[in-house]
């Protein structure tokens, strides 16, 4: 699962990785949540003959995708991530996953550990980013919903698989990254059908991310600082009691 990520690069950064044009200037984001709008880089509708428009543009969504045929959205559950092994089967994913593919950059995202219950432990959350720094896309869908009124609202989600063997000792579940050299067939749903990208659902590399314990700050939306990103260290795991087996069952003073 996919709840919190950041995007703290600069727009031009931004807009140099998508392939997209000069962006609006927006500030750090440090603690992105469900509901709140994103940035996701969309195909573009096709070119005029001559044109050096990018195949590519920016367009902000509301993360938490709606799917078209839903009559009530405040009777519908949050879909914020897709699994990407069933979103081709699922009716509320079928139709995003064929002709609406995006984008999602980010500079990273969040990650809870949930202990046992029997350890005692407490939830851990993580900051997890890309080793080398700089920016990460995952893949993800977008619908369009209107409602009664005629109003439209774009929506989006993102992708998820089963996680790495790094990232799976603190979650079982990561987004699906999408790397630089496949953007554009990722995101072109008017040649390319959702078995034709089918290979780049598959989890990053194994040393592609690096997971950064933080404090529960994240854990609040009203938390928007860089400070939730600052490293703590991990509390000491508790000891399990383990039986003497040195004797024979009986008592002793020594």
């Amino acid at each position: 699962m996919c709840g919190r990520f950041a995007l703290t690069a600069s727009p031009e950064e931004v807009a140099e990785i998508l392939g997209v044009m000069e962006l609006e200037g927006f500030p750090p984001r440090y603690n992105i949540a469900p509901t709140q709008p994103i940035l996701v880089a969309v195909a573009s509708p096709p070119a005029e003959p001559g044109s050096n428009r990018p195949d590519r543009m920016a367009v902000l969504v509301r993360w938490g995708l709606i799917p078209s045929w839903v009559k009530d959205p405040k009777e519908f559950t949050l879909l914020i991530n897709a699994r990407s092994e069933t979103a081709n089967e699922k009716a509320s994913f079928r139709a995003a996953m064929r002709h609406r593919r995006i984008l999602v950059p980010a500079s990273g995202f969040y990650e809870w550990h949930r202990p046992p219950k029997e350890s005692g432990e407490k939830l851990q959350a993580y900051w997890i980013r890309p080793k080398s720094g700089g920016i990460v896309c995952f893949g993800g869908l977008m619908e369009t919903y209107m409602s009664k009124d005629g109003s439209e609202l774009d929506t989006g989600c993102i992708l998820t698989v089963g996680a790495n063997k790094a990232i799976g000792e603190i979650h079982d579940r990561m987004p699906v990254v999408i790397q630089p050299q496949d953007f554009s067939r990722w995101l072109d749903c008017r040649h390319g059908e959702p078995r034709d990208v089918a290979d780049l659902l598959r989890p990053a590399a194994e040393d592609y991310f690096e997971a950064i314990p933080v404090s529960d700050l994240v854990n609040k939306v009203a938390n928007v600082g860089p400070e939730l990103q600052t490293p703590v260290a991990l509390p000491p795991k508790k000891q399990k009691p383990t039986a003497d087996k040195s004797g024979d069952g009986q008592m002793s003073l020594f």
